[in-house]
């Protein structure tokens, strides 16, 4: 029976917004990551049948097919092609799904996934600008729900989404500022022991430097600081920009085969796609998607949540994850082990992909067969991931 397995897994370190990236085209910052991917596995770049990069804002220098850009940029031979996607903050991990599935099926040997985002150059937002992509039709279905803002481009707001998951779990400022302090300690606390070294490529910049760390982690705060942050979504709100992933610059890259053909062409596998879902809840809530994801991957996997030796719950808004352990009841210390987007930051088209270079090395460096990965998405959609060392 085929199988679909990860080769290789390789990620830049995040920049913060208007940091060390800065001034590193976004094409070129996938570029780096893609060259790094083939100098790591050994893989032939001329073998891959393809490259689903996922990038969210595709406008600007992030437009025009940027994974077909990246291929050429980063010298692959011109056969091989590339395409993006748009699965919002999930984009990177859809890209592996698509990979998993198209190497399975048959279609392709060899698929790179991944994705990447500078939201220093190319902000947030950029590809609403002149464009009302929410028609009167679909206004209609949601005018008068809560968390609906008729007057606005986007109507769905992220930020209220995560103070109306926050009221309905009943979670207070201090648990979400608690969570939010955890996430910069175990970051500072991975960092400081070389856990993400294996797992990064240092990115040349235009001074002649390397950029070798990730900077969004902020050892100096705490919960006094943390308490002094206002709430920008609601005014009797709990979610501040401390509970909040941070704006933020990066790519990562996976390869995808099947373990026959990982092992005619020399290639490791260094774990099996063992499930791949996708669901969708309330788009005006917009983030609760990871609970009915995680479900529906673990149904389809045959496993419990107790099997799963290590989860990724994308850190979107510290209600995110704190409402999944609530409705699934997994184990506080196996979540985000090594911090997540409030620490680290968020990089929406290569966070994905991101999180799942960073649980892979996480699962090898401590001998854990299983490991979920699941994020909200824009439109109130999830993807969940389940993989298996191997």
């Amino acid at each position: 029976m085929s199988d679909a397995v990860i080769v290789g897994a390789v990620r830049t370190p995040v920049g913060r917004r208007k940091g060390s990236l800065a001034g590193v085209h976004p094409v070129d910052l996938s570029a780096h990551v893609l060259r790094a991917l083939a100098e790591r596995t050994g893989l032939d770049p001329a073998q891959v049948d393809d490259v689903f990069w996922g990038c969210v804002s595709q406008v600007g220098e992030q437009s025009w097919n940027i994974a077909r850009n990246a291929v050429l940029a980063a010298g692959w031979p011109e056969t091989v092609p590339g395409t993006t996607l748009d699965r919002q903050c999930g984009s990177s991990q859809q890209a592996l799904h698509f990979a998993a599935a198209t190497v399975l099926s048959g279609q392709a040997d060899l698929v790179v996934a991944g994705g990447v985002e500078s939201m220093t150059r190319v902000p947030m937002g950029s590809s609403v600008a002149g464009g009302m992509p929410f028609s009167d039709q679909l206004r209609d279905r949601y005018r008068g729900v809560e968390g609906f803002a008729d007057d606005a481009p986007l109507p769905f707001n992220q930020g209220v989404g995560a103070e109306l998951i926050a009221r309905r779990w009943r979670l207070s400022r201090t648990q979400l500022d608690e969570f939010a302090l955890t996430s910069h300690e175990k970051a500072a606390a991975a960092q400081d022991a070389g856990a993400f070294d294996p797992e990064l490529t240092p990115v040349p910049l235009v001074d002649g430097g390397k950029f070798a760390a990730d900077e969004g982690i902020r050892r100096e705060t705490s919960l006094e600081k943390l308490g002094e942050l206002s709430t920008p979504f609601r005014v009797d709100g709990v979610v501040t920009a401390g509970s909040a992933s941070q704006i933020s610059d990066g790519a990562a890259a996976l390869a995808v085969t099947t373990s026959e053909w990982a092992s005619r062409h020399g290639l490791r596998p260094l774990a099996r796609i063992h499930t791949a879902v996708v669901a969708a809840d309330d788009p005006v809530t917009m983030l609760t998607a990871p609970i009915p994801a995680t479900a529906k991957a673990l149904r389809r996997a045959g496993l419990g949540i107790e099997e799963i030796g290590v989860y990724e719950v994308n850190e979107a808004f510290a209600p995110v994850p704190l409402a999944w352990l609530a409705e699934t009841e997994a184990d506080p210390e196996r979540l985000n082990p090594r911090g997540g987007a409030i620490a680290l930051g968020h990089p929406l088209g290569g966070s994905g992909a991101r999180i799942m270079t960073t649980m892979l090395q996480h699962m090898h460096d401590n001998g854990i067969r299983y490991g979920l990965q699941t994020m909200c998405e824009g439109g109130g959609m999830a993807n969940a991931t389940i993989v298996e060392l191997v």
